[in-house]
């Protein structure tokens, strides 16, 4: 089973993602804020990382760095969730080291679509 962790400190967005992508048969562990997320990255492994790019503790980028440090993470793909969709946002966020970008707000088929592309890609 594909095993999705997601960091977004916004309880009723979280809630929606989860909901959404269990019922696409997903397994979800979820975050509401950087320190949480790092943690569940050390003791897990993921097929895909959702991250919110303004969050408590650690912000979306500054986990992106943490997890590319990991040597067990850093072929992991990490897809940052942003309301920040400025081109030099996104430059940013993918230098940092993240593997893609999507905007908010999208719509669940949106979500479910970019990462049934991300999944089955290689």
């Amino acid at each position: 089973m594909t095993k999705i962790l997601l960091a977004e400190d916004e309880e009723v967005l979280r809630m929606l993602v989860v909901d959404t992508l269990e019922d696409e048969g997903y397994m979800i562990d979820e975050a509401s804020d950087g320190e949480e997320a790092y943690e569940l990255i050390k003791e897990n492994e993921y097929d895909l990382i959702l991250l919110d790019y303004m969050m408590p503790v650690y912000t979306g980028l500054e986990l992106i760095e943490m997890i590319r440090k990991l040597p067990e993470h850093e072929e992991t793909k990490v897809m940052m969730l942003s309301a920040k969709s400025q081109a030099s946002d996104q430059e940013r966020v993918l230098s940092a080291g993240a593997n893609y970008f999507m905007s908010k707000p999208f719509s669940p088929m949106q979500l479910i679509e970019r990462i049934e592309t991300i999944l089955n890609e290689n």
